[in-house]
């Protein structure tokens, strides 16, 4: 049997518990918030699941980092399938073209990767 002592903070007419989270903080770039804010609102059994083991952090971080790697792979490949206008003669052109590609990739990791 596991004795576990709690201490409480006195707020008001209550007694808090002193919960502290085991994980650590960890740096959650722009696709691991959105994969947060899908999760709270829309996979809320998992979200708590999640948060309830240490867990989420470590969830987050891994879900940025993979779809990071994923834009950046499928950019490349969009790249050589349809060639960027040289940057020196068209560099609005060139801007527009890598935009339009990243954004391309970014669609596809957000549906398969963030909101599933």
């Amino acid at each position: 049997m596991v004795n576990m002592e709690l201490t409480y903070t006195p707020k008001g007419d209550y007694l808090i518990p002193d919960l502290t989270l085991t994980e650590e903080e960890t740096h959650i770039g722009k696709y691991g918030m959105l994969r947060k804010t899908y999760l709270k609102n829309h996979r809320k059994g998992m979200y708590a699941s999640l948060m309830l083991s240490g867990k989420l952090n470590s969830h987050l971080a891994e879900t940025d980092w993979t779809a990071r790697e994923s834009i950046e792979r499928i950019t490349a490949k969009l790249l050589e399938n349809s060639p960027a206008p040289n940057k020196a003669d068209d560099p609005m052109g060139w801007t527009g073209h890598m935009n339009s590609l990243r954004h391309q990739a970014e669609e596809t990791v957000l549906a398969e990767l963030i909101y599933s």
